[in-house]
């Protein structure tokens, strides 16, 4: 069956499809614990941005920048990987209905490659994967996001983001798509400012008022 081609659906991974915020919360602590920046809620301030620009913004040495490098593989392959409380059935709705998706991730080649271990299934719903190691610039950049939607062929204002994150809905906002801010992660008055529409989860996305939204624009 051909793929609608008219409207595009982009995912951001954690905290909209897989439930590992609580986790990273507790890695990012302990790093902190062992590497201090001396940020409060350091764990808050770097959601939604790859291991690149957390290095490159609060770790300029080079001996520590490798030391956070390889204490986060360590404490990341212990990781245990399930879905968001609504996740997977979306997913496949939009899959058995034959609707362009994309996954726009900070996560690297090697958290991928850990996620693929425990959930094989996960990214075969998805026509193209945006990688940390892909883009130049992480979100609150937008080119995450244009890369998804060009490689979809749709523009991005027919295009629709899922994400849980400031830095994530600012990203989705600067490409100009129609943003889904998911809280739980973060408060929903902060992403509020930022997302057109705002859930608890994606069990409460309405498909058929969002396609409508999406073609109204």
């Amino acid at each position: 069956m051909k793929k609608h081609q008219n409207i595009g659906f982009l995912f951001d991974l954690d905290g909209v499809l897989i439930d590992t915020e609580s986790q990273y919360d507790n890695i990012w602590i302990r790093i902190n614990d062992e590497f201090p920046v001396g940020i409060p809620n350091f764990q808050k301030v770097i959601k939604g941005c790859t291991l690149n620009k957390i290095l490159n913004d609060y770790f300029p040495d080079e001996k520590v920048r490798a030391g956070v490098t390889q204490r986060l593989h360590e404490l990341e392959n212990k990781m245990e990987f399930t879905y968001m409380r609504g996740a997977q059935k979306f997913l496949n709705n939009l899959q058995s209905n034959n609707y362009p998706m994309a996954l726009v991730t900070s996560s690297d080649n090697k958290k991928m490659l850990k996620l693929t271990d425990q959930m094989p299934e996960i990214l075969e719903y998805f026509d193209f994967v945006v990688t940390g190691d892909l883009i130049s610039n992480s979100k609150p950049s937008p080119d995450g996001y244009l890369l998804a939607a060009s490689k979809l062929g749709i523009s991005p204002e027919h295009c629709v983001v899922f994400e849980d994150s400031l830095q994530g809905v600012m990203a989705g906002k600067a490409a100009g798509c129609l943003v889904v801010g998911i809280y739980g992660t973060l408060e929903q008055e902060v992403i509020k400012p930022y997302s057109d529409i705002v859930v608890g989860s994606l069990s409460e996305v309405n498909l058929d008022k969002l396609k409508t939204n999406l073609l109204d624009r």
